[in-house]
């Protein structure tokens, strides 16, 4: 199996960048783990609707290029469908199990991701209403993903 994260704007803080070295290596034992980035789009602080629009299309763009057609994408979304961790684990198995092998993670930059991007998803994962900057949910993300193959594996590394 094949899971691919890829996430707007490059991450520049050490602690970020070593939790996330350390759950790649861990994870090496059950799968391949590639994380992409993709530039982030410069604008202004403020922005109009239809600003903030474009600058979701540029970057969803950017986003796109690197999701290939056979690719499972989870767009991780607010309004996106919350799940218990064994539920995840579950659909993470059952993917494998059904000929899913290559599954790609989304996270959009600040202000989200455009509309063709969650339309390309599968589906639309959220990990609740709280917003968290989009560098720390790379972490969250690759984290969940280690304690899926941990459920999966039986080990009680889940409590």
């Amino acid at each position: 199996m094949n899971i691919k994260i890829v996430c707007v704007g490059k991450l520049k803080e050490k602690y970020f960048k070593d939790g996330i070295a350390e759950y790649q290596k861990r994870l090496s034992r059950f799968v391949k783990v590639q994380i992409v980035q993709v530039p982030d789009e410069k604008a202004p602080e403020s922005l109009s609707p239809a600003q903030m629009e474009e600058v979701k299309d540029k970057e969803g763009e950017r986003i796109l290029s690197k999701i290939k057609d056979k690719e499972y994408v989870y767009v991780l979304a607010i309004k996106g469908k919350e799940r218990p961790s064994e539920e995840f684990a579950k659909e993470i198995k059952d993917l494998g199990t059904y000929g899913h092998s290559d599954i790609t993670f989304v996270i959009g930059g600040s202000l989200g991701t455009s509309k063709a991007v969650n339309q390309r998803a599968d589906d639309l994962l959220s990990f609740g209403k709280l917003t968290m900057p989009h560098q720390l949910m790379r972490l969250v993300l690759i984290e969940q993903i280690y304690r899926a193959f941990m459920i999966n594996s039986g080990s009680p590394y889940h409590k």
